[in-house]
Formats: structure tokens, sequence, C-alpha cells
């Protein structure tokens, strides 16, 4: 049997909300669906988005309101959830949410973008060290060659193959050199990017476009939002997509399918 667990960066859980989440969650996409950007509190969540009819639901809001946040649905329970850094400038933005289920370590992460209020890459410090205290988190379970996949909206396409225009946004937070070396460190680390995993030349790959009017009808796209899987995880990964088809959002859902075996290695 399969388990299939998605990441979706949702701009805005209510918003989502009003165009047609709950239906798109109630039809079982997935054993597990991790959000971000929910920028909500849990009880300014309509019912259904809260309490939906078959899931589990754990919401990590920023301490600003209507500001970043991360979410968790599972069909069932978690065995633990924690949603502590352990850096106090990380946990009052709501970024990070890390679950066990069984022996699977499932981190949903809400990467920070590097731009500051200008547009100015002033926060590219701050993204790198985020990435950084989540790399370090995990690095015991790690090291143990537990299963663990870490998805999320990673704010940075790592190859040129990964956006539709390498060229005009080499300057641009997402894009960075200093962004895609530290992704490359990841991988150099042995985590496995899920999607190239199994897709390792497809172009035009996106799961995320510009909200100007036709940029996603002309799929000018960037691909930011990764499943990072453990060496740990990789023998049970069976497939690994990306659903542009699914709309409600200014990103797509990314996910895996993994042998169910994964909950018990």
């Amino acid at each position: 049997m399969s388990l299939t667990v998605i990441s979706w960066n949702v701009n805005g859980l209510r918003a989502a909300a009003g165009k047609g989440f709950a239906d798109w969650l109630a039809q079982n996409p997935g054993d597990i669906v991790a959000v971000q950007e929910t920028r909500s509190l849990l009880d300014q969540l309509p019912e259904h988005v809260r309490s939906p009819a078959g899931w589990h639901f754990h919401v990590h809001p920023a301490q600003r309101l209507g500001y970043s946040g991360v979410g968790l649905y599972a069909q069932t329970p978690w065995d633990a959830l924690t949603t502590a850094t352990g850096r106090e400038e990380f946990d009052v933005e709501g970024r990070l949410q890390i679950a066990r289920f069984g022996k699977l370590w499932v981190v949903n992460g809400y990467f920070p973008n590097g731009n500051g209020k200008e547009r100015d890459n002033s926060r590219i410090p701050y993204k790198l060290d985020f990435y950084r205290q989540v790399f370090d988190l995990m690095a015991p379970q790690f090291a143990a060659g537990e299963p663990i996949l870490v998805m999320g909206d990673y704010n940075t396409a790592h190859r040129e193959i990964d956006l539709a225009r390498p060229r005009e946004n080499r300057e641009i937070s997402g894009f960075r050199p200093e962004e895609r070396e530290e992704l490359d460190r990841w991988i150099r680390a042995g985590w496995v990017d899920t999607f190239r995993h199994f897709h390792p030349d497809q172009v035009g790959a996106y799961s995320w476009w510009s909200q100007r009017f036709g940029v996603r009808a002309k799929n000018v796209g960037w691909r930011i939002d990764y499943v990072l899987a453990s060496p740990g995880a990789v023998p049970f990964l069976k497939d690994a997509f990306i659903w542009p088809h699914v709309t409600g959002s200014d990103h797509c859902p990314v996910g895996v399918v993994l042998d169910r075996r994964v909950l018990s290695a």
C-alpha cells in the first residue's frame, strides 16, 4: 500500500477556503497534507477547514497577524509534533512543524523569502540561517538513518531548469548564488530532491507563478516547492509529482508517494 504526502503553499488558508480548498481536501488527495503561508489563527478559520471530516489538523501561526504560518492535515494522528526551532526569531514567524508518524519524520517548513520590505535582498541572511537551523535540527535523525521528509516552500529555485527565465533573475532573491549554494549543501550532504530523483530532466515543471495576468497560463514559473528526502526515506519512494492543475493559490501542490512500510521502517 502507498502513502501520499503533499505540500502546498496555499497563500492564505482563509482565502484558499473561499477557492475550494475544503472540497479538494474532501477528495482525500493524500494521507498527509502540509500547508504553508496559512496566515490565520485557528479560530479565524471556518469550521470545515479547521475540523474537516476525516482529518486531524494542527496550525502554527506567526505572532504577527495575517503573516506566515504552517499547518498540517493528517488522516491518522501523528505520534509527536513540535514547532520549536530553538531560535525565537524563527518561532515567532510560525515557520516550522516537525511531526513523527511511526518511524517517518515529516518536516513542514515555510522557508523565508530573502526580500526585505524594499525588495533589497536584505532578508537573505535570515533565510539562510533558517535553512541551516532546520538542517541542524534534523541532523541526529539523519545520521541515524531514519526516514525524513523536509517539505514546503523553500523560496529558492535550485537550478536553471527550475525557472522559466534564469538569466533575468540571477540577482533576485530566490535564485541568488548563495541561496542556490545552500540547497547544493543539502544535496551534497545526502538529501535527495525527490522530484528530480524521478524526473531529472523535465523542463517546465514549476510550482509557483506570478499573479500577473497570463503568467500562469504561459507557464512562466519557478519550482520553489520541494520534498527533500533523507537517505533513510529514499528506498521507500515510489513517485514524486507536481500538480499544476490544482488552483486556488499562486503555488500548486507538490508531493511524493511512498511505500507505507516507511512508517514502520
